[in-house]
């Protein structure tokens, strides 16, 4: 697993360096204005839309089923399974493209309610949105190609082909501003450009691993499709609620002040590098070992790679939320403060950068957590869960917008994703699922002393430096602080035993399990 892990990772890391040159870039051409705004949300909405039906609730079903029809009756089989889903997508995803595109005036009153008061910008907002709108079906489609790949233990190009969204995006900001009404507006078209060559590289890919597919053949609505899509309900009633949850937040970040959007933006770019490095790649790596080894019989072996999971998980991410928090100021200034972009939004932006980091844990245990039921079959326990954690961040944002304005918002995300993993991992415990092991008992306290050392390190190094005045003094400040930061997390966990690198090694240098027999019939 760790890996698959660190496959998934790599390429996500890739992708967020490219990410953060292109928020640079962004930031340095928009700043945190109204054509910055209409642009995130033009961007929002259909990844609202991908989180929905192409991830999340749509994975947690196919992939277990793919597995295991892989596992149990061989390619032949699969594949026809991934055909008949990736059919059925294009049908119920072009129509919603299209609807969506119809409707969006009436569809931006309601998500972004703040931009009715500005007519310019409530009609840019729509504009780009039309534009960006079609990145949904081309991304759910990479979405279900990728968990294909997934299932053949295929990583590498699913998790590289968010590179090519942030390459597209910069091309095009730079190259086809010109010819275009606003930078926005190249920023959209390169988006929907990029659904186009993410969905090409997955479908390239999975035709070199043996299983070319052809997602335009009549959809069939089989006993095994409808079981996908039995499990799969559930799970979209709930991910449907998350993102009403998420769209609750835009529509009260659009009644604040000018820039709030763009602020929360920002921040969340930088908090999603730990999250989606960590997270996404343990949380893709660890459904499918889950569902085989379930499937195979093998509780026990489920059991430590929950354990193994959870203590990966917390040894990363717990260090990058407290060096997040301690050096928010410096790491938002070093990326975003240049050109159209000022102090006061750099200032601005790290304050909710703060608020994120609270519950960058968490976010990362709910991606941990939730694999434990969905490889079982379970999707509708998630959903109970997430719909409490949902509640409560509702009545969180309500209160807090008015005192803490935008940060408000961010704290109110974090303490809800807090309570969704313990509810998650509570209930785990009960049924027996999980349960932590001496090993995982010992590690975790330790790593968590460790990351308080370092987050008092790297304080106490913040206070000796001098006030970096130029970008380059900017980012050489950054760049002290997360030095001190890892080599003081390295030192204190190596002397403290939170982790042994000699361990690390030897699970880097093991051999992924071979692939099932019934998985190499043609």
């Amino acid at each position: 697993m760790l890996r698959s892990a660190l496959t998934v990772g790599s390429w996500t890391m890739a992708s967020r360096i490219l990410g953060f040159a292109r928020d640079m870039l962004i930031a340095s051409r928009l700043g945190a204005g109204p054509v910055a705004d209409a642009f995130f949300v033009a961007l929002k909405l259909p990844n609202l839309f991908r989180r929905l039906f192409g991830e999340g609730a749509f994975n947690a079903a196919f992939v277990p089923a793919f597995a295991g029809t892989l596992a149990a009756e061989g390619r032949a089989s699969a594949r026809a399974l991934a055909e008949r889903m990736g059919a059925l997508m294009t049908l119920w995803l072009g129509v919603l493209v299209v609807i969506g595109i119809v409707f969006m005036p009436q569809v931006m009153r309601g998500l972004a309610p703040g931009f009715s008061d500005d007519p310019a910008k409530f009609a840019l907002a729509v504009e780009l949105t039309r534009i960006t709108f079609p990145y949904l079906l081309f991304i759910c489609l990479t979405a279900l190609v990728g968990g294909v790949l997934n299932g053949l233990d295929r990583f590498a190009a699913a998790a590289a082909a968010p590179v090519f969204f942030n390459l597209i995006s910069m091309a095009t900001l730079l190259w086809l501003t010109p010819y275009v009404a606003t930078p926005g507006h190249a920023l959209a078209w390169g988006v929907t450009a990029s659904g186009v060559v993410q969905l090409a590289l997955v479908l390239w890919a999975t035709a070199q691993a043996g299983m070319a597919l052809n997602i335009l053949r009549p959809p069939a609505i089989t006993p095994e499709v409808r079981q996908v899509l039995r499990r799969m309900v559930p799970g979209v009633i709930g991910a449907g609620v998350v993102q009403l949850n998420l769209a609750v937040d835009i529509i009260i970040a659009s009644l604040l002040p000018a820039g709030a959007i763009s602020f929360l933006y920002y921040a969340d770019r930088v908090a999603q590098l730990p999250l989606g490095v960590i997270g996404a790649a343990v949380g893709t790596a660890l459904l499918p070992l889950l569902s085989r080894q379930l499937r195979s019989g093998q509780p026990l072996s489920a059991h430590r790679s929950m354990n193994r999971a959870v203590e990966m998980s917390l040894l990363l991410t717990l260090p990058a939320a407290v060096g997040l928090a301690v050096a928010a100021g410096p790491i938002i200034a070093a990326l975003f403060q240049r050109g159209a972009f000022s102090a006061a939004e750099a200032s601005a932006s790290a304050a909710a950068l703060i608020a994120y980091a609270v519950g960058l844990p968490a976010f990362v245990l709910v991606k941990v957590f939730a694999p434990g039921f969905f490889a079982r079959g379970d999707t509708a326990t998630p959903v109970k869960l997430g719909l409490m954690a949902v509640a409560l961040n509702l009545a969180l944002n309500l209160m807090l917008m008015g005192p803490l304005r935008h940060v408000g918002v961010a704290l109110s995300t974090s303490l809800a994703a807090w309570a969704n993993a313990g509810m998650l991992a509570w209930l785990l415990a009960r049924r027996g699922h999980f349960i932590a092991d001496r090993r995982c008992r010992r590690a975790v306290p330790r790593i968590a002393a460790t990351a308080a050392v370092m987050g008092l390190a790297v304080v106490a190094v913040a206070f000796a430096l001098p006030a970096a005045g130029s970008s380059v003094a900017r980012a050489m400040t950054a760049a002290v602080l997360i030095a001190t930061g890892g080599a003081v997390y390295f030192g204190g966990g190596v002397w403290l035993g939170a982790f042994d690198p000699r361990e690390v090694l030897r699970m880097l240098r093991r051999r992924p399990a071979s692939t099932p027999v019934a998985a190499k019939q043609p």
